[in-house]
């Protein structure tokens, strides 16, 4: 079916429907532009919502240590994800479906603009010939009128007897002149008419019916792009659907993570103070004034062992009795000799186990200035390495007061735990750090290993020389026993150039090769690494490209 040959006198209905098409194009494409403002407002709305009811980084007291608040959070990860998804949505359909139909209303607008004039112009040619045909045959149909009033008279004088020949001379020419102007209107009119009807023809069988075919064709492609549209508009919502579906397993996830048990036990870890239960209050007789009848003696015996008794009970219950009622809010000490033993062997521990974690960082920065310094030694053009030592002092300065504080809370520690009647050394929380330091509660400290622990042991001394830089070992005081599990590895890199690793402590590698990353660069420029086959080392943190995948779904 074709519009040219079923609707070649239907040009106004024509051009309103195709007007109409466009109209409902253009209102396609705002309620697709009012899709896209909520998909926008809902996405920050959900990262806004994350935001705020996200973990605060203020303190790190405030972290939370129950499964249901991790839990919470690893929802909040999850949805702070949707909401990126949702952004994936909008930008979808605003690239690939609201932008398109922008710019093709546009194309549709001018297209239907061209065929329209092309078609009233034809048209307006048809009128053209029309009217001059039109002209032509009024001419013609008046001098066939004159011609005839010309004959008439003719005839009349012809028959008159009393007319003189004069006249009819002059009648006659009159009526060879209009006959003949009636003529050459008559050819005139014919020429006219056959042109109009050639034109016309033409117009209504091959001119319009390629105006209404472009028409036609136009109309169908808007068709075809909305039902475009609608898919684009469909797919970019089925693109999303498995990783949505990944963050809503992973919120089950963290839903079935959630352990009441766990919980329970942090809740008694973080309030207990490590005190005996208060003993009995003893009975105290206020009626021996009443009974005289008891000898001096015995009831001066048995005031003064109830009194020493009272005193002793007393002072003890005194001491105790802190425990139900109000705290004493005195300003905090540095020993924590303000908490409960258990409280404060907890707090002591936790700042032991950062100050190794300085301390461990500061020799890090340590041993790579000396790295840095012997290179410059090697090569001076590279740099002066006398502009290391402020360096290299400070950073010494600072082991050096590192280590005494450790050494300083290690001896409240035991003293904390000689109090409880301890002779085990824990770990708080299962973690296991490395001790830089390894010394009794005299003072004494052992000998120094290159990677800046303490040691006094000197085969262990013999090989901590072997080992540049010192990669970082997982100690566990338990029983005397090591665990020498590797580290899980936090990412992998991919080497952007090769790389000898001709010093000890360092890895070599090929150009593209892949490796484990299993510890971050500390600042020293070098990052540590494991091979497929299990060797480790270090390799320049600017040789290879680093990608993370702690807080990242994986691929």
């Amino acid at each position: 079916m074709h519009w040219g040959a079923e609707l070649w006198d239907q040009f106004d209905n024509i051009e309103k429907h195709t007007q109409w098409g466009i109209d409902f194009f253009e209102k396609y494409t705002k309620f697709v532009k009012e899709r896209l403002d909520i998909e926008q407002s809902y996405a920050k709305q959900l990262r806004n919502l994350v935001k705020k009811y996200g973990p605060k980084r203020s303190s790190k007291d405030e972290e939370p240590r129950f499964s249901y608040c991790h839990s919470f959070f690893q929802v909040l990860n999850e949805l702070n994800d949707y909401a990126g998804q949702r952004e994936v949505v909008a930008e979808e359909i605003g690239h690939r479906v609201y932008g398109e139909l922008v710019r093709y209303t546009h194309d549709l607008k001018m297209e239907r603009k061209t065929h329209l004039q092309e078609g009233r112009k034809a048209q307006q040619y048809l009128d053209m010939c029309w009217k001059q045909m039109d002209n032509s045959k009024k001419k013609f149909e008046r001098e066939c009128k004159e011609t005839e009033k010309a004959q008439i008279g003719y005839e009349k004088l012809d028959s008159d007897h009393n007319a003189t020949k004069a006249d009819v001379e002059k009648a006659k020419q009159q009526l060879n002149l209009r006959t003949h102007m009636a003529d050459d209107s008559k050819n005139e009119y014919a020429a006219q008419l056959q042109t109009f009807n050639s034109e016309q023809q033409k117009h209504f069988q091959f001119i319009m019916p390629q105006i209404f075919k472009n028409l036609q064709d136009m109309d169908e492609r808007r068709i075809v792009k909305l039902s475009e549209c609608y898919r684009g508009f469909a797919e970019a919502e089925r693109r999303v659907v498995p990783i949505i579906n990944k963050c809503l397993e992973g919120m089950i996830s963290a839903a079935k993570s959630v352990d009441d048990r766990k919980d329970s036990l942090i809740v008694v870890e973080s309030f207990k103070s490590g005190f005996e239960p208060p003993g009995d209050f003893p009975f105290e007789d206020f009626s021996q004034n009443i009974y005289r009848t008891v000898s001096d003696g015995s009831l001066s015996a048995n005031k003064q062992e109830m009194r020493g008794d009272q005193k002793y009970t007393t002072g003890k219950s005194k001491g105790k009795l802190w425990l139900f009622g109000k705290k004493n809010k005195g300003t905090t000490s540095e020993d924590f000799s303000h908490l409960p033993p258990e409280q404060r062997r907890k707090k002591l521990q936790q700042r032991i186990d950062e100050l190794n974690k300085e301390h461990q960082k500061e020799i890090d920065q340590r041993d790579a200035l000396n790295k840095m310094k012997d290179v410059y030694e090697r090569n001076p053009q590279m740099g002066d390495s006398g502009s290391l030592h402020p360096k290299i002092s400070e950073t010494m300065s600072n082991i050096d007061r590192l280590r005494y504080e450790i050494q300083k809370n290690e001896a409240w520690i035991a003293e904390v735990e000689k109090t409880c009647g301890r002779g085990d050394r824990r770990l708080s929380g299962g973690a296991a750090f490395e001790r830089p330091i390894e010394t009794n509660h005299h003072g004494t400290p052992g000998r120094e290993s290159p990677d800046g622990s303490y040691t006094d042991d000197p085969s262990q001394e013999q090989k901590a020389h072997h080992r540049y830089p010192e990669p970082r070992r997982s100690v566990e005081f338990d029983d005397e026993f090591e665990d020498d599990e590797p580290l899980p590895a936090i990412g992998h890199c991919k080497s952007l150039y090769p790389f000898d690793g001709q010093n000890e402590g360092t890895l070599s590698m090929n150009e593209g090769e892949v490796l484990y990353v299993i510890e971050e660069d500390k600042g020293d420029g070098w990052t540590r690494a494991r091979k497929q086959n299990g060797q480790e080392g270090y390799v320049p943190t600017s040789y290879v490209d680093i990608t993370l995948e702690r807080n990242s779904k994986g691929s």
